[in-house]
């Protein structure tokens, strides 16, 4: 075979990547939270803003979180060839290249602060921002393989939304949507200490130290149901606080105690399984509490 001949038999052993490929290294399913979250801020702050301004805010928020996401694939690639969980992931199968990776990444996010600042305002950039840097400088790189409050310390990252979508309206931050932080921020660790629970042999296998596998899963049970009682005194702020109904206050008090009553069992059983009953609860108390706080918001207009 001379050099300018090719062979297509082994040009046909390498995955291509694709759109979808691409969009999966943006972690969908975490930005949808972050969207969703965001658009609840962006609804409950006083004031209006156009519907472009409305969409544009969205997909910049959205965007931005899909580049933290990108830039912790391309940095845990290692990790993630260890773990079921992640092991098909883009990066891992060689469907993307580290290179391409990192540079999808980094566009990405230059792109999200860019369109946000000039659709909005300083404020919602660069709480856009923080929201990355701590995913990616503080969780991802410094916190994830060296310390078990890496979820803790981490989840601001994604307690941040409301504040920004709040701030592209209004271009301040303020108490109420500071609640909506605080109540995604308490809620970030029970949501995945119950998940870690289930995949302990794998976070050993990639030597990651989450809480089950460095300090015991009993200890992370009781953590969980601490956690779970502090969610439920912040979900009752909006109300006692004047910034919600009497709708909001008792979906609140049926998901809080549904979400401690789950964690209190979880504690008192042996059955591991159990955890991922609670975790799969724990996205659908999300979406509710903060679907209740919309719906409450129209019922008062």
């Amino acid at each position: 075979m001379s050099k300018l001949e090719v062979d297509y038999t082994e040009l046909a052993d390498i995955p291509l990547s694709s759109v979808s490929d691409y969009f999966a290294l943006l972690k969908p399913r975490v930005m949808y939270l972050v969207v969703f979250t965001s658009l609840v801020g962006i609804f409950l702050a006083p004031g209006k803003i156009s519907p472009f301004i409305f969409f544009t805010s969205l997909f910049s928020i959205a965007l931005g979180s899909g580049a933290a996401g990108a830039f912790n694939m391309w940095y845990e690639r290692d990790i993630d060839a260890k773990m079921s969980r992640t092991r098909n992931r883009p990066v891992p199968l060689g469907i993307i290249s580290e290179n391409n990776a990192l540079c999808f990444a980094i566009i990405c996010a230059i792109l999200s602060l860019m369109i946000l600042f000039l659709s909005t305002n300083i404020v919602a950039t660069l709480l856009l921002l923080l929201a990355m840097a701590i995913y990616v400088l503080i969780y991802t790189i410094y916190l994830k393989r060296k310390s078990t409050q890496n979820i803790v310390i981490g989840g601001a990252s994604g307690a941040l939304p409301p504040l920004i979508g709040w701030a592209c309206v209004t271009g301040r931050v303020d108490l109420e949507p500071f609640i909506l932080f605080l109540i995604i921020f308490f809620w970030t660790p029970p949501h995945f200490w119950a998940l870690s629970i289930k995949k302990i042999d794998e976070y050993k296998l990639a030597n990651i130290p989450m809480l089950p596998n460095v300090k015991g899963i009993e200890y992370t049970k009781l953590n969980i149901l601490i956690y779970a009682g502090i969610l439920f005194i912040i979900t009752l702020f909006p109300y006692f606080l004047g910034y919600s109904n009497f709708f909001y206050f008792a979906i609140a008090l049926l998901l809080g105690f549904r979400f401690i009553y789950m964690s209190a069992r979880l504690y008192m059983t042996d059955d591991e399984n159990y955890a991922m009953k609670l975790f799969g609860f724990s996205i659908l108390y999300l979406f509710c509490l903060f679907s209740s706080l919309l719906i409450a918001k129209v019922l008062s207009i």
